[in-house]
């Protein structure tokens, strides 16, 4: 790999509660945000037809049709927020408008692409109303599963380290999470399940990079055990920085192009990826690795008493 970093000796934990507070705050973000949510309709986030309820059309053309020009047919016609996706090879257009009151979507659609393309007959093949009970299931579902891999990370990390890294992974994952979702929430972006499906590949990112780091430290922790455990893991983050630098930079290449040229569609998808993957490296340098030091009381085995007491 290409070694950015030739030798580094940056302190990690000096500022470490410095960096709890800011992340706390993020944190406190993101927690409003799921509380919004909760609320539904009234809590005033912009959800997606999933969890909002509304209507899904498909609709069969005669001749292909661009997911750009449709979205401009119906963005046209007073409909700019609709979530469009094309089968290239039914040559069918999938369209899921959130609820507004403003009756019968499927013959509104209808109208648009009758009057905007007139040389390209349709037919409307189905049309499905998502009500508020199907949202809301979905958003419980959401919360699961999120939870239940959380849960995961705690076994897996307890199974291979030790029960406190397995707490200091999980309260870094949560923390991934929740701020990715306080910065959709700050900037108004749509909630669907594919955000969601962008928070779990968060976490899973963050687990990962985190556990890189865990293991040098518990390397370290058997090999330098006069050392105490600041040291250890500062000198720990810093032998294995390049190897996760590179890793987030290769990742972020690949979602930023993504990002910039996947189209509107994983436009939102590829956001939550590029911060997942920035908010993944950062707390498991700065979060994750130095709570460990808080932790220092919790399940401490007989020969590493002495080091942690001095920490």
């Amino acid at each position: 790999m290409i070694e950015l970093f030739k030798k580094t000796d940056i302190d990690f934990v000096g500022k470490r509660f410095t960096f709890f507070v800011i992340s706390g705050l993020a944190v406190l973000l993101g927690i409003v945000a799921l509380i919004q949510i909760s609320r539904g309709a009234s809590g005033g986030v912009n959800l997606g037809v999933d969890f909002a309820g509304g209507t899904a059309i498909s609709i069969k053309f005669t001749k292909p049709i661009g997911i750009e020009e449709a979205r401009k047919v119906l963005s046209n016609g007073g409909i700019p927020d609709a979530e469009l996706q094309a089968v290239v090879a039914e040559q069918k257009l999938l369209v899921r408008i959130k609820k507004d009151g403003g009756g019968k979507m499927d013959s509104r659609v209808s109208e648009l692409f009758s009057k905007a393309l007139p040389e390209n007959s349709f037919v409307v093949e189905s049309s499905t109303e998502i009500g508020p009970k199907v949202g809301q299931k979905l958003q419980k579902d959401a919360l699961l599963a999120i939870a239940l891999s959380m849960l995961g990370i705690i076994l897996y990390i307890a199974f291979r380290f030790e029960f406190r890294f397995g707490i200091a992974a999980v309260i870094a994952t949560f923390h991934d999470v929740f701020v990715v979702l306080g910065v959709f929430y700050l900037l108004d972006k749509e909630i669907t399940l594919l955000f969601v499906t962008a928070l779990l590949t968060t976490a899973g990112y963050s687990l990962s990079d985190t556990v890189v780091v865990f293991d040098r430290i518990r390397e370290n922790l058997r090999t330098k055990k006069r050392e105490m455990l600041p040291v250890v893991i500062n000198r720990s983050i810093n032998e294995v920085l390049a190897r996760t630098f590179n890793t987030s930079l290769t990742t972020l290449l690949a979602v930023g192009t993504l990002f910039f040229f996947g189209g509107e569609v994983i436009h939102d998808f590829a956001l939550a990826m590029i911060l997942g993957v920035l908010v993944g490296t950062y707390s498991s340098w700065f979060i994750a690795s130095p709570f460990l030091i808080v932790l220092k009381g919790v399940t401490t085995s007989a020969n590493e008493a002495p080091l942690l007491k001095k920490a």
